[in-house]
């Protein structure tokens, strides 16, 4: 029996080097309920572990200038309204760049198509530039995560052994927030209040993948 397990540890990183990898480039548009729908940019590492079972890390990146019209809401409630003055206030410019572990089984349908399904666990980033609540001009920065995960199909027409491109639909879920206070000097009147951005979304994207 040791001799058996001493033999899967020298041969598990030989039978997976064997094993082919990927590197994948994906383009496409996200429309997450937070902000309004997007340019989507990203990148997929993998290695096969068997001839359809795939997995590896994925990056992505989605910037978004918008107005946050829940928080003027909130703004309106709670020091009254103040007409484009909250609207300047609530401008936000959004980055989202979730990081995540991904899994996929390929299911040949003719010898250059596939279908398959896919799905990743990770965590995501959220880099929030916003206004000052007392001087609108002026940029303020926070850092906001959260635990993301996807689940989503699409289909790939084989180019040729190392190369194919594919199309696919992802829905992305997850809901970074943070917690932050303002103080209206004029009124004299402060209060909490906490930003939540529901990143969940469908994401319609094609690229192309590589192989070696």
């Amino acid at each position: 029996m040791k001799k058996i397990i001493t033999l899967c540890i020298i041969l598990t990183p030989i039978i997976l080097s064997a094993q082919r990898n990927s590197a994948s480039v994906k383009i496409g548009h996200f429309n997450p309920s937070a902000t309004d729908g997007g340019f989507i940019l990203g990148y997929e590492g993998g290695r096969f572990v068997d001839k359809n079972l795939r997995v590896g890390w994925s990056i992505d990146w989605f910037n978004k200038n918008y107005v946050d019209k829940t928080l003027v809401e909130e703004f309106d409630s709670y020091f009254g309204p103040a007409g484009q003055l909250n609207q300047l206030r609530a401008e936000t410019n959004l980055h989202s760049i979730p990081l995540m572990f991904t899994m996929s089984g390929l299911f040949p349908m003719s010898p250059r198509v596939s279908a398959y399904v896919t799905g990743g666990v990770g965590a995501e980033m959220l880099l929030i530039f916003y206004n000052n609540f007392q001087n609108p001009r002026d940029d303020e920065f926070q850092a906001a995560f959260d635990f993301s995960w996807r689940a989503g199909m699409g289909i790939l027409y084989e180019l040729g052994y190392r190369s194919d491109i594919f199309g696919e639909i992802v829905y992305h879920a997850s809901e970074p927030s943070w917690t932050y206070e303002v103080n209206d000097d004029d009124l004299r009147r402060s209060g909490t209040f906490e930003r939540v951005f529901d990143m969940s979304g469908v994401m319609a994207r094609f690229g192309i993948r590589f192989y070696w």
